[in-house]
């Protein structure tokens, strides 16, 4: 491969591509790459105790692995050279196979003429400290350790022809020790093995390589434990199978592109996926297809910018890797986990550039310190094509034409801003309009919680004001947490609704539906925590919908003493309500009831994940249907 060395300070055609595709100013910005290595980056790699090293195989592949674990294994000898002494798993790592250094034999070296490409990533995950690589393999060899067959000493040395120092966003801080491993090979084959789809699970962090064809390069991407999703894990040889498809988010970096334009030009990826915890490690090869805007938004949910993998080869290795490591602080610019659109257990929907409606707030209500009812008025774009709500569902309205001040490269004020898309579901709390009525208001009952409620709480909506227009881009919410569906489907079973606090919500869109029912109370219990701060919002739910007692039996918990106001409100809330009210925490006792009879009751939650997951273990064997916080 020719080096582009001279031309390290212009782009090359798949990053400029890549800038024109996402609208990136190209020609006011010079590639921040450097010519060779410096002293002070060199300086930075020695104090580093982790390097992701990429190299292709016979085949063109990429592949990546990871070496190190204690700090100056890898120093700077000379102008632009770097010599680095690992640990390796011989057997398996497939970087080791791809630079021909498991054919020598032991300690022998092997030069080469200087063309073998290969690309690093030195890291420090303690100080998120990291530096690329780029350049040439000169010389490598193999020492075995006595007593081992598999684990050996990998010494080589690189000639250094660009670097660069990166972003430490998304990064989350971890002390790496030193490790001797005892390989053990669990799968070389797809699918993906069953650790290995945990480890996806759980993994924050992965080390990725490309080429353009004229240079390597390889980096790392961060985020909440999990932010690489499966689409797919099947066996791609079996006829109609999807195979092992995998996708990630592209968070807001530093706006380069060097990955993304070297996937443009050459879709094939190399990926390294460690287990910090154990020392597995998961190497994938395979090819990538970019995607963006609504393409990207309709795999994994407020989502703008991502890669979807196409896996051609896997290894699975067991206690593989020379260095563990101690989980610290997360990166404070990790978003929200964004989950596959197929897993949204709320039924939101997807986000479109296409809104099919406008929502116009109209009126707000203080109903406890941090919750507030918002009436909205809907105008439809084609009032002949309008599309209302079930009860019980939700909309989704995008706010970034209100809150979306363009591109950071970092926010320390607020982190997590920079991949905010402004788009939010909020559960409707109101049933939807008769066929009558012209004015289609629609309310939305909600806690203040970061920038966009703190948005609505703020916005001022006196009649001199602007009007506040926000896109509606739809509706959404699953059919199976409609009570009513439940009660005329499922006639012996009694419904019991458990909410946490504004859990309340998709309940009271059903609530006029269940009122109507003659056999309410004998058929529908709500069971309602909240806190002792909330009292006054229950009280005016329950004024609201004449207590609610033409419907379903209620039940309230109050945590967090109440005081001598909260007390005033406990007996206004007493006087409304016929059914009980009581200051101490829901027990798994209170859940089940008198009288235990085992599936003779289908559960409906709608919590935070914390009691909702409390919830689940207490009603395991029963029918449970939940709703999640979490869109």
């Amino acid at each position: 491969m020719a080096s582009r060395t001279e031309q390290v300070k212009g782009w090359h055609d798949g990053e400029r591509a890549v800038h024109t595709l996402l609208r990136v100013p190209t020609s006011s910005r010079e590639n921040p790459t450097n010519v060779g290595l410096s002293r002070s980056h060199g300086d930075r790699v020695s104090a580093s105790p982790l390097i992701a090293i990429g190299a292709l195989d016979d085949q063109g592949r990429p592949w990546t692995s990871i070496w190190g674990g204690k700090r100056n294994f890898a120093r700077q000898i000379s102008q632009d050279r770097l010599v680095m002494a690992s640990l390796v798993d011989e057997s398996h790592d497939p970087v080791i196979k791809s630079l021909g250094l498991d054919r020598l034999a032991d300690g022998e070296l092997g030069q080469t003429s200087g063309d073998k490409a290969i690309s690093a990533l030195s890291i420090d995950l303690e100080s998120r400290d990291r530096v690329k690589l780029a350049g040439k393999m000169v010389v490598g060899a193999l020492v075995r350790r006595p007593n081992s067959e598999a684990v050996s000493e990998v010494q080589l040395g690189f000639q250094v022809e660009e670097s660069l120092g990166n972003c430490p966003k998304y990064l989350n801080k971890k002390v790496i020790r030193a490790h001797l491993p005892s390989p053990q090979l669990v799968s070389a084959s797809l699918p993906l093995p069953e650790e290995a789809i945990s480890l996806l699970a759980k993994a924050d962090l992965f080390f990725l390589s490309s080429t353009n064809g004229q240079t390597m390069d390889t980096n790392h991407r961060g985020g909440p434990p999990g932010f690489m999703r499966v689409i797919s894990n099947s066996d791609p040889s079996a006829r109609g199978n999807s195979g092992v498809v995998l996708i990630y988010p592209e968070y807001s970096g530093n706006r380069l592109y060097q990955t993304l334009g070297n996937l443009h030009t050459n879709p094939l990826i190399g990926i390294a996926i460690p287990d910090f915890d154990t020392s597995d490690v998961l190497y994938l090869t395979g090819t990538t297809q970019l995607l963006v805007g609504d393409s990207a938004a309709a795999y994994l949910t407020h989502t703008k910018l991502a890669v979807k993998i196409t896996v051609h080869s896997a290894i699975f290795v067991k206690d593989s890797l020379p260095f563990r490591g101690t989980p610290g602080e997360f990166s404070p610019y990790n978003p929200p986990l964004r989950k596959l659109a197929i897993e949204n257990p709320s039924g939101a929907v997807v986000p479109s550039s296409q809104p099919t409606a406008m929502a116009i707030l109209v009126n707000r209500v203080p109903l406890s310190p941090t919750i507030s009812r918002f009436t909205f008025s809907l105008s439809f774009s084609n009032p002949e094509e309008k599309k209302l709500w079930n009860p019980g569902q939700h909309i989704t309205l995008d706010f970034s034409k209100e809150l979306d001040n363009g591109w950071a490269h970092m926010n320390n004020s607020d982190p997590q801003s920079l991949n905010d898309d402004y788009v939010r579901t909020f559960t409707i709390s109101n049933p939807p309009p008769g066929d009558s009525e012209k004015d289609i208001r629609m309310e939305i009952t909600a806690r203040k919680h970061g920038p966009v409620t703190g948005f609505l709480w703020g916005y001022n909506i006196s009649p001199r004001a602007a009007r506040l227009d926000i896109p509606v881009l739809g509706f959404g919410g699953e059919d199976n947490f409609r009570v009513m569906n439940t009660l005329q489907q499922e006639e012996k079973k009694k419904v019991v609704f458990v909410a946490g606090g504004v859990g309340i919500t998709p309940f009271l869109g059903q609530v006029d539906e269940i009122a109507s029912l003659h056999e309410g109370k004998e058929k529908v219990e709500l069971i309602w925590s909240l806190r002792a701060e909330d009292l006054s919002f229950a009280r005016e739910i329950l004024e609201r919908n004449g207590g609610l007692g033409k419907g379903p039996r209620v039940r309230l918990f109050v945590t967090g003493g109440c005081g001598d106001v909260g007390e005033g409100e406990v007996e206004k809330i007493k006087g409304l309500e016929e059914g009980t009210v009581e200051t101490r925490r829901l027990t798994k006792k209170d859940v089940l009831g008198d009288g235990y009879d085992k599936n003779k009751r289908k559960y409906f939650l709608c919590a935070g994940v914390g009691m909702t997951k409390v919830l689940r273990e207490w009603l395991e064997g029963e029918e449970v249907v939940s709703e999640s916080f979490e869109y």
